[in-house]
């Protein structure tokens, strides 16, 4: 199936909407469209491949079991029903060899995957209003096709990367509130995560709340040897060097610390 680009310059040309962050849904201006799951995925594969995907690959990809004769009719018909679907809407471009999603179409993930490097460069306001919700989801999280698996990581790994190094700068400009938000969004996506229960800790610290600081440390300690059976590194144990005369560990107390 052949698309045909229409003019770019035309400021009435309706757009399409994929969203994958959280769920899928594909919306037209005038509201959300049904997809059949097949379609579905050549959407989503070619919404995380912004540069496009030769036929042939999305095809294998999709439908791995089949013949090659017949994926790629599967590819046609898939491609077809997307076409209908999205009516006015240019969603996806193609010709013989290659596919991709139309420039015009808007993709959540695209949008994420910008305000990350924002986020981590350094290139947001002194003080973001709060944790955009992009940042507190992950890719089609209920999906369990192979060729998503090592995109929702890589997404996963550079939001909460993104999450903690908002929340350190944060805190060193001193607005604790929004760092502590920030880092608080990163646990939210990994309970087990130490670099974001240390950026916790430091807030706690820089405010002066030293028990707060102890007591949340315990409580990562519990949960990591109940859980995995490991203990926190020694790196976050000296953060309370300065504080204590012996290892956080080894305190006792009407906190339980140790225990």
């Amino acid at each position: 199936m052949t698309v045909t680009p229409v003019d770019r310059d035309c400021p009435s040309r309706p757009r399409a909407e994929v969203s994958l962050l959280g769920h899928f849904a594909f919306r037209l201006p005038h509201g959300h469209v049904y997809l059949a799951p097949t379609t579905q995925k050549v959407l989503v594969l070619l919404a995380i491949h912004a540069h496009g995907l030769a036929r042939g690959s999305a095809a294998a990809l999709i439908w791995p079991h089949l013949p090659d004769g017949r994926s790629a009719a599967s590819l046609r018909s898939a491609l077809w029903r997307l076409s209908r679907a999205g009516g006015p809407c240019q969603v996806v471009v193609s010709d013989s060899e290659h596919l991709r999603l139309d420039r015009d179409v808007r993709v959540d993930l695209h949008t994420a995957h910008d305000l990350v490097r924002d986020l981590a460069a350094g290139r947001q306001a002194a003080r973001p209003a709060a944790v955009p919700g992009c940042l507190r989801q992950d890719l089609l999280p209920d999906w369990s096709e192979s060729w998503l698996l090592m995109v929702r990581e890589h997404f996963r790994q550079t939001r909460l990367h993104a999450l903690e190094s908002c929340s350190r700068r944060l805190r060193a400009s001193g607005h604790m509130d929004a760092a502590m938000e920030f880092a608080m969004a990163a646990l939210e996506a990994d309970p087990l995560r130490e670099s974001a229960h240390r950026c916790v800790s430091e807030i706690h610290l820089a405010e002066g709340n030293v028990a707060d600081a102890l007591r949340f440390y315990d409580l990562y300690r519990r949960q990591l040897r109940d859980e995995l059976g490991l203990a926190p590194t020694s790196g976050y144990r000296d953060l309370f060097a300065p504080f204590l005369r012996r290892p956080p560990d080894s305190v006792r107390g009407a906190a339980g610390y140790g225990a």
